[in-house]
């Protein structure tokens, strides 16, 4: 087992663009514009999501972790995620910097918030505190989760097109697939039971039934599903394997002529910009399509990437079950050629290479 004394270094190559500012899209004028936030080092967006990743692990293993933008975890009353990256009250265990392939910090770069596809950096972890064997096994099993399974930093709810006129938009690209190439030092992880077992401590504080981060009980492992190899894509303007899964309307025409105007082009009847067909739900009362496609304020539960081909999301206990989703996603894609793993698994999987990573 590394020392809790010493700092561990994970060597990663970007398989896309990683963004690490903020983002989010903006209909201007009938085009899509993007609003984002750069004034911020680029270290603030990669730890924002590994801890979100790491709120979904330990939630898949025992639901305990709160949501940190409501703040209930103050001082030694926290969970056991916030014992790891803190709280209000309660300091950060680590300093977490990323390093350009030359061991140069990024952190000193407060503009800089992408990183290119092909890029290889690092993530260093350097304690603090004392950090204890079941969290370093925690925080490298979150990292894999990433890696084997996931997404990082923003714009990861960008979705894929296969028009060819549309493929260069922003908002068609994909963003946050990273490989890991080394863990130095070499890690020996626990198994899954001794992890349980600390995450289960009555020491740390319970999500509350009433409180706003049980509201957040969906972003587990216990409601994540994945896919590889397989892509929700729009394949033309009348066909959308992306919108069958979510409920939307494939179609892109035009709700007032019935045409298909791309952005900057005006509706001829209206002189206004198009209001299409595919922004709207098959059905408005479906509330299980309302959850999957998500709205401005609230991000969609399906995740998809092109290359290299992914997807992801959850379910919702008590709206939407497992083989409720995989049967949308059968509808889109056929029943042959893909594999549907929950979380559970993933679980599995992560804890079963148990022992030295490097």
């Amino acid at each position: 087992m590394t020392s809790a004394k010493g700092e561990r270094t994970y060597q990663l190559k970007a398989l896309t663009d990683l963004w690490t500012g903020s983002v989010t899209l903006e209909e201007k004028n009938g085009q899509i514009k993007e609003k984002t936030e750069s004034d911020h080092p680029i270290t603030t967006g990669l730890l924002g999501s590994i801890r979100w990743w790491f709120e979904v692990l330990v939630r898949g293993l025992n639901d305990n972790a709160c949501d940190p933008t409501v703040t209930i975890c103050k001082d030694r009353k926290h969970c056991v995620v916030c014992e790891l990256f803190g709280c209000t009250g309660w300091a950060r265990k680590f300093r977490f910097e990323v390093l350009d392939e030359n061991g140069g910090t990024k952190a000193d770069q407060i503009k800089q918030n992408q990183i290119k596809q092909n890029q290889t950096f690092s993530l260093r972890f350097t304690p603090l505190r004392p950090i204890r064997p079941e969290e370093w096994t925690l925080l490298d099993a979150t990292l894999h989760l990433i890696a084997e399974y996931g997404a990082i930093g923003g714009k990861t709810v960008f979705k894929p097109t296969d028009e060819p006129s549309r493929m260069r938009e922003t908002h068609h690209q994909d963003y946050g697939i990273v490989e890991i190439l080394k863990v130095d030092p070499p890690i020996t992880n626990l198994n899954v039971a001794e992890v349980k077992k600390y995450v289960r401590e009555e020491r740390w504080r319970k999500p509350e039934s009433k409180a706003k981060d049980a509201d957040l009980a969906w972003a587990s492992l216990k409601c994540f599903w994945f896919v590889g190899g397989k892509t929700l894509t729009r394949e033309n303007t009348s066909a959308s394997s992306f919108n069958k899964v979510l409920g939307r309307k494939e179609s892109k025409a035009c709700r007032d002529c019935g045409q298909v105007h791309n952005p900057p082009n005006k509706c001829p009847e209206t002189k206004r910009h198009p209001k299409r067909e595919s922004e709207h739900l098959v059905n408005r009362n479906d509330e299980i399509s309302k959850w999957l496609a998500g709205s401005q304020q609230e991000s969609k539960k399906v995740f998809s990437f092109k290359n290299p081909a992914r997807t992801f999301g959850f379910v919702e206990p008590g709206l939407i079950t497992f083989e409720a989703m995989r049967q949308r996603l059968t509808d889109a894609w056929g029943q042959n050629g893909w594999d549907f793993l929950k979380g559970d698994k993933v679980i599995d999987q992560l804890f079963a290479g148990k022992g030295d990573r490097s």
